[in-house]
């Protein structure tokens, strides 16, 4: 059974069952909603990005390069981390998916900015994405960050557990959070990118009273862990 660990903002951790160790979006040094840092984590074997935003994506190549780990993302920001010295890098695209060690992960589309962090050169930018993982038998979906889409609907009856983005004004808000929830129909949902500054804060309890019977919701605390089932 995977064990997911959330650290605030949109960066999670999950550990599957055979041991494999990852990191989704890290954002830890300037995240107000952890206390870790890279030198905390200890051993990582990879690292998804789903997009180059500093608040996704500012320690993925410290990160990388303290660990070893093999950064995952779409074919522009994989290029950039190895132009960077990342030794270990798989590239990605929206609607392909690849057969990990761990598991199954398909890229899936997201509505956002494509800016990379870190390109002093200005060379690099990309789509964002979204990643849905099989692992452990859970279908586990990190939407990014992204609108509203109508391709969401493709994936109803796919996912178990989401991970949307609440926070409105950057992303989708509570509402369009729900409506994604009809797109797709989980069993249960986590809301991510809320809270972390004062144009995302959002009420948790309010977003319960618009999800109601549609998935079982759980808002997880910083630091805290949902085991997949």
């Amino acid at each position: 059974m995977a064990k997911l660990t959330f650290h605030g903002h949109s960066t999670f951790s999950l550990v599957t069952s055979d041991g494999t160790r990852i990191v989704i979006d890290p954002w830890f040094e300037e995240n107000p909603h952890t206390d870790l840092t890279v030198d905390d984590l200890g051993e990582v074997d990879y690292i998804f990005c789903t997009h180059g935003h500093s608040d996704h994506f500012a320690d993925a190549l410290p990160l990388a390069r303290a660990t070893g780990a093999t950064l995952v993302s779409t074919f522009e920001i994989a290029m950039f981390a190895e132009e960077e010295g990342i030794e270990n890098v798989h590239p990605m695209h929206i609607g392909g998916g690849f057969d990990f060690p761990f598991g199954r992960v398909k890229m899936t589309a997201a509505l956002h900015g494509g800016q990379v962090h870190g390109d002093e050169s200005g060379r690099w930018t990309t789509v964002p994405a979204g990643f849905l993982f099989h692992v452990d038998g859970t279908r586990l979906y990190h939407a990014g960050d992204t609108a509203l889409l109508h391709d969401m609907r493709l994936l109803d009856g796919m996912v178990d557990v989401a991970l949307l983005p609440i926070g409105d004004n950057f992303t989708m808000g509570p509402d369009d959070a729900v409506r994604a929830l009809e797109f797709i129909n989980p069993r249960i949902v986590v809301p991510m990118h809320y809270d972390t500054f004062p144009l995302i804060e959002q009420d948790t309890q309010e977003f319960r009273r618009k999800v109601g019977n549609r998935a079982r919701l759980h808002v997880m605390a910083p630091g805290s862990e949902l085991e997949l089932e």
